[in-house]
């Protein structure tokens, strides 16, 4: 399974860091897409737990959906976060599995990880951790979480099947794959595909959605789960996209078998 790419990797890179240190920097921009509070509550996330969350982490949080329903994480879960952010996602799951559990949020942006950590640190966070990496080449060992989650930020890597690999690579037996992420019914145009800003906007590399589970399972995780989301996109230029190559967020959860 292949996935097709921008011509220029290292622009790309280059555009997703610049687009990501602007949504830490300055969540009330001018963005593609919706960002805060308002958007994560429609989303599905419950309003007493984002009360409990830092309140920097909600507004830098540019998620398209909601798993926690499928990732079910229990006390005492040891939970990987690819491509945390300003780490809202993995404060939620903090509060799940609670202070004997354990958060890692990575990600390769770091003015996002500065940000975590400063929540982090300032709101006493101490079973969450942030850490330099890219998801299609992650820095732990073989076996070393319960569940990994992810919003948003698969889509945005031009090497999904790696980055999926990898997923199963560090999940223990019986863990679970549980994210939110935007895909298409068809596949986009080479133009669309080309355009690394339309990519660093979470719209350029939606996968069909067909090659994306397929992706998924050749990695050894079986899918359990998917739902689709209530997410939009704000300009007229993702819209137009997500009209004709049906562009949308799903949810969905695999688990390591074996």
């Amino acid at each position: 399974m292949t996935f097709a790419t921008p011509a220029d990797l290292a622009e790309l890179e280059a555009k997703v860091k610049q687009m990501y240190t602007a949504v830490a920097k300055d969540p009330d921009g001018d963005f593609h897409f919706e960002m805060g509070r308002e958007l994560a509550e429609r989303l599905g996330y419950p309003t007493p737990v984002l009360n409990g969350i830092p309140g920097g982490a909600v507004e830098s949080f540019a998620g398209v959906g909601y798993f926690f329903d499928l990732a079910d994480l229990k006390e005492g879960e040891e939970v990987l976060d690819l491509g945390s952010g300003a780490g809202m996602d993995a404060f939620f799951a903090a509060l799940q599995v609670g202070e004997i559990g354990h958060v890692t949020g990575v990600d390769m942006t770091s003015e996002q990880r500065e940000k975590a950590d400063r929540l982090r640190s300032e709101s006493g966070f101490d079973q969450v951790e942030f850490v330099e990496g890219r998801i299609e080449d992650l820095p732990f060992e073989d076996a070393a979480f319960d569940c990994i989650i992810s919003n948003g930020v698969i889509n945005l890597s031009p090497a999904k099947e790696t980055v999926f690999a990898e997923a199963a690579r560090v999940l223990r037996s019986g863990g679970r794959l549980a994210i939110a992420d935007i895909v298409a019914e068809v596949e986009l145009a080479e133009r669309i595909v080309a355009d690394t800003d339309l990519w660093a906007s979470c719209i350029g590399g939606a996968a069909q959605v067909d090659n994306y589970q397929q992706a998924i399972e050749a990695s050894h995780l079986t899918l359990e789960a998917v739902k689709e989301n209530p997410y939009r996109f704000l300009s007229e230029q993702a819209q137009n996209a997500c009209t004709r190559y049906g562009v949308k967020s799903v949810s969905l959860m695999a688990r390591k078998v074996g």
